[in-house]
């Protein structure tokens, strides 16, 4: 990209917002394992049928629930913290909506983030879809990003494991190729923020995961 100003290091938001999004994490988590003691748990008795303990039972619903907001949190976080990768490197950048311009449904697509009015950016952390439809919905999304001048670029952090979720994921690749967009996966990924950004953000990430381990 033409006149690329220089990066300065972002390190310390980073940080700010890795805490601030634990904490939020931290907060929701205990307010739902308190509700959750007060919930009916009538519904064990099929978890016994089915060779379940109550005490296994309880140790599952709850986690289940772990599990979705730390999902969540994970998302949302990652997707913060690479859109400001890039809004440091290329002011303006921003999420942005956009009409559909190829079918009725939905109205509107999202961009999470539009990188100096051309690359139109779709951050996962992960994406253990296998439902056939996300690739119609996509396609839709893909041909409104080109038919509205952006280029569409696909960073991904987290491939999937499972056999359909990857063949989906396969198929979303062709997609993006398709109309001359890029898909980024895994250690790809990470480099293209790095590269485009200058910041190596798994580094940073890296850190402070060690520091946290260590306390």
């Amino acid at each position: 990209m033409a006149n690329e100003p220089t990066t300065v290091s972002i390190e310390p938001d980073i940080r700010l917002r890795a805490e601030k999004h634990a904490k939020e994490l931290k907060a929701k988590t205990e307010s739902r394992m308190v509700e959750m003691d007060k919930d009916d748990t009538a519904h064990y008795l099929i978890y016994r049928v089915l060779g379940i303990s109550d005490e296994e039972g309880r140790s599952i619903d709850r986690y289940q629930n772990k599990g979705r907001f730390l999902y969540k949190y994970a998302g949302s976080f990652l997707e913060d913290i690479v859109r400001l990768c890039f809004i440091n490197k290329y002011p303006g950048s921003a999420s942005v909506r956009m009409p559909n311009t190829i079918g009725r449904r939905p109205k509107t697509f999202e961009i999470d983030c539009l990188v100096d009015g051309k690359l139109a950016l779709e951050i996962k952390w992960r994406d253990a879809t296998t439902d056939g439809d996300h690739i119609t919905k996509e396609h839709t999304r893909l041909k409104a990003v080109v038919e509205a001048g952006y280029r569409p670029i696909r960073v991904m952090f987290y491939y999937p494991n499972r056999t359909r979720a990857v063949r989906i994921q396969q198929a979303l690749e062709t997609l993006y190729h398709g109309v001359s967009g890029d898909y980024y996966y895994g250690e790809s990924a990470w480099n293209y923020v790095r590269d485009t950004t200058g910041t190596d953000l798994k580094h940073i990430l890296e850190v402070i995961a060690e520091e946290n381990q260590g306390r």
